[in-house]
């Protein structure tokens, strides 16, 4: 077997294990602050058969909170959701720190009830993290083929022969100079009087 086909199982094998610790310490830390919310809804005079809902609505809400802001990363909506997050998580952490007062365990143990709720927070977040993760790599699109057009060969083009001249012209620089045909002009001639023969008065 190839690294390239181990390295997929053994990532998996990583998240899986990371998603099963958080969602044991998520557990842990969630049962902590059920007890502890649902015993100061009893102090605050709520009925025992309906305290359990108090921890339910508080952490409950942290936890669709963190949910619905990693699901809307990219959506105006995540405001509200990071508002309520907030609100949750202050909620929760109030809450556990009013019961070690109230219950009267000292500062100590005031500081000790913030362990559980911010614990719960961070592993519901870090649980969504993997998800969304696991998700996004499932999801990814292969990259696309390269096509490879063939390329067929040309058949080559048919040279052609430079056709003969039968009287080259020379450049203008090298045709020779014909002067032109001289005209002879003969000077002019008055014409040569005829000679008339004179007869004489003997018969």
């Amino acid at each position: 077997m190839s690294t390239a086909d181990q390295q997929p199982k053994s990532v998996r094998w990583a998240r899986w294990t990371a998603v099963l610790i958080v969602l044991v310490i998520g557990g842990a830390a969630f049962v902590l602050s059920f007890a502890a919310l649902r015993d100061l809804a009893i102090r605050a005079h709520t009925p025992h058969g309906l305290a359990w809902l108090f921890p339910v609505i508080v952490d409950g809400t942290i936890i669709q909170a963190t949910i619905a802001v990693l699901a809307l990363a990219d959506s105006p909506e995540r405001t509200f959701f990071t508002r309520v997050l907030i609100a949750g998580a202050t909620v929760s952490i109030g809450g556990n720190i009013a019961h070690a007062l109230v219950s009267g365990h000292g500062a100590l143990a005031a500081i000790l009830a913030v362990i559980a709720p911010a614990a719960l927070l961070l592993d519901t977040h870090g649980l969504a993290v993997l998800l969304r993760s696991r998700n996004t790599s499932s999801t990814e699109p292969a990259p696309p083929a390269v096509a490879v057009e063939a390329v067929e060969p040309s058949a080559p083009e048919p040279v052609s022969s430079p056709m003969p001249t039968s009287s080259p012209v020379p450049p203008a620089s090298v045709r020779p100079t014909i002067p032109p045909p001289v005209r002879v002009v003969q000077p002019f001639q008055p014409p040569r009087p005829v000679p008339v023969a004179v007869s004489t008065g003997g018969n």
